[in-house]
């Protein structure tokens, strides 16, 4: 999942489903199992989702993010619990005809939050937000035997300094190296850095663990804070060098 996709046209599959706003002025659509447009027809007697679950995503998609991260829902897990609700996160480059020596490598992830109204005894609740980020790096970064230490606190700190009540986290972090050989398109070398996480949310007040996991990725893609810019000076581009 490269990109996130946006779901089908609601009017051409019989009736728009329930809305929330969403970043850059879109809308988040509402799209769960029990949701046709998603390959999954309700079937007779299976219960209507809970409120607290609505309440759950239309915070989802009040996050404030970088601008450079776009969000749109994704085809969620089907067999995970019983409700689920997926975001897509991308990290979108400047349009500019001068390429950086430096220039910034692919960054993604997704963000799954999964809801079983009974409780979940491994969860510790009945939310569980599950979350992947995949970021290229450069060699030096991918070489850092702390890189996987200051990766994962940069998920405890995002989390921890919003202040929702959260438990049960855990996960991993991953640096890989690639060589490729042969006529395949792409560089010679690669490094990638992946984090794989899941936690407890104690409350349907999702906005910002949203925003904590676009916060690690935006330090995952290297991103500069909103509004700032890199210092770089323009003679370090490509177009400018011999």
């Amino acid at each position: 999942m490269r990109a996130a996709q946006r779901s089908p046209d609601p009017a051409t599959c019989g009736g728009a489903p329930p809305t929330t706003p969403g970043t850059h002025g879109l809308p988040f659509l509402l799209v769960t199992p029990l949701d046709i447009r998603d390959g999954a027809a309700p079937t007779g007697g299976t219960p209507r989702e809970p409120a607290s679950f609505r309440a759950a995503v239309d915070a989802m998609g009040t996050a404030t993010v970088h601008p450079r991260i776009e969000l749109a829902p994704i085809r969620p897990p089907q067999r995970l619990a019983p409700f689920s609700y997926a975001l897509g996160a991308e990290v979108t480059h400047p349009d500019s005809a001068i390429v950086p020596i430096d220039s910034e490598g692919d960054a993604f992830g997704r963000l799954i939050l999964l809801h079983d109204p009974e409780g979940d005894d491994a969860w510790h609740g009945v939310f569980r937000l599950v979350a992947y980020i995949q970021a290229d790096i450069d060699a030096a970064l991918a070489a850092d035997p702390l890189l996987p230490e200051v990766a994962w606190s940069w998920l405890v700190d995002s989390l921890e300094s919003r202040g929702e009540p959260f438990t049960a986290l855990g996960g991993t972090v991953t640096a890989t190296s690639s060589v490729r050989y042969g006529d395949i398109a792409g560089p010679p070398r690669a490094h990638q850095l992946e984090l794989r996480a899941s936690w407890t949310a104690m409350n349907t007040e999702m906005r910002r663990h949203v925003e904590a996991f676009c916060e690690v990725l935006a330090f995952a893609a290297g991103l500069p804070p909103a509004g700032i810019t890199h210092l770089r000076p323009e003679s370090y581009t490509r177009t400018d060098r011999p």
